[in-house]
């Protein structure tokens, strides 16, 4: 009888355990997914802040200074982002 008492206590203990590991799981798999969002996000960002980054080059050449400088911040700024949520997915 006594077998039976700890065999059970066991197996509850075992299904507590499967079923915190599953809710953590489910939590990392909403995690991953937002944090893939969140990196498309910015990558459509990152290309748009490029092409405006074209644009301003192409339209005024030989121009430059404080515009120029704040698209490079701008896109600094986008790609820590990046990697931040990169490092992130990958721990």
């Amino acid at each position: 009888m006594e077998a039976l008492d700890l065999l059970s206590k066991k197996l509850d203990l075992l299904l507590k355990k499967h079923a915190a590991t599953e809710a953590e799981n489910k939590r990392l798999r909403e995690t991953v997914t937002a944090q893939t969002k969140s990196i498309d996000e910015l990558g459509r960002k990152l290309t748009s802040l490029e092409k405006d980054m074209v644009s301003v080059h192409i339209g005024r050449p030989g121009e430059g200074g404080e515009e120029n400088e704040n698209m490079r911040r701008q896109l600094d700024s986008v790609i820590a982002e990046i990697d931040k949520i990169l490092n992130t997915l990958n721990d």
